[in-house]
């Protein structure tokens, strides 16, 4: 499979793409390349919400890839493909009667296999990644990090997520991480791994057809807003409570809601200069 078509020219571009762990399954990549790409550009996978509308949050970086010379490439996982929320949130960790999956069969493990044929491919010759996701994006990227998918990721944001895998091993998963196998030496390590975690301050509405609202997610907090600062503030306590450090971030957004193409536009400074930063260019 020929990634290079991702980067044929600057602007936007989408191809079908099929991870080795699921072969009947495809996935679409939607590129946002720069004027200036080449190998050494930073490269960023932007995760989309609920809706599974990849293209709609490649274009939300369009500006800012060719402003701060950044590869964009927003990985979409379709209904048909990865149906629901086991398939997408939750990683597919388990199946619908409960019973564990293999490792190999999460979906969280796609972008660190994206990445390997891309620098494969001579697509990217980056050390590293940065990962952004917003709504069920946002569940996506934290839970995957939660579970060790961060060796190559130089930033990492998650954006006005509805729930989240609180750093708690007594809390059974999806909603904390009891019952998955992690350890407190597991927990340290995702603390002290640096989260920026992106709450939009007008991120209250509760009325959504996809705003969880069951009795394990509204213990979370009332609305995202809340929720997304219980997260840290609970990342902080348990590191406080092991002796260690919380290197995880809360930036709130000032008037912003549960919007894809206004969170976006606010990581992007942070991404960008991230991504410029980290020492493998």
């Amino acid at each position: 499979m020929t990634l290079t078509r991702l980067v044929g020219a600057s602007g936007a571009s989408s191809i079908s793409y099929t991870d080795p762990a699921f072969p009947d399954r495809p996935l679409t990549l939607h590129s946002a390349v720069p004027r200036q790409y080449d190998e050494r550009t930073p490269l960023l996978f932007v995760h989309h919400g609920v809706g599974r509308n990849g293209a709609d949050y490649r274009d939300y970086w369009l500006a800012a890839a060719d402003e701060a010379r950044i590869l964009v490439v927003a990985v979409e996982f379709s209904e048909a493909s990865f149906p629901e929320y086991l398939w997408y949130h939750f990683g597919n960790l388990h199946d619908e009667a409960g019973k564990p999956n293999p490792r190999e069969q999460w979906t969280y493990g796609v972008d660190e296999r994206l990445f390997a044929t891309l620098r494969a491919q001579g697509v990217t010759r980056r050390q590293s990644y940065g990962v952004f996701g917003h709504s069920a994006g946002g569940q996506f990227v934290h839970r995957m990090l939660s579970f060790g998918y961060r060796e190559h990721v130089a930033v990492a944001v998650s954006a006005n997520a509805g729930t989240y895998a609180m750093p708690d091993l007594h809390t059974p998963w999806p909603f904390g991480l009891g019952e998955v196998g992690l350890d407190a030496a597991a927990l340290r390590a995702l603390l002290a791994f640096r989260i920026t975690v992106m709450a939009g301050t007008r991120d209250v509405e509760t009325t959504g057809r996809f705003f969880p609202k069951g009795p394990r997610s509204m213990r979370q907090g009332a609305t995202r807003y809340e929720r997304a600062h219980n997260y840290v503030r609970n990342g902080r306590a348990a590191a406080a409570a092991m002796g260690a450090e919380c290197a995880w971030t809360l930036i709130d957004v000032p008037d912003v809601g549960h919007d894809g193409r206004r969170m976006s536009a606010a990581a992007a400074p942070i991404v960008a200069t991230s991504l410029h930063a980290a020492a493998d260019g």
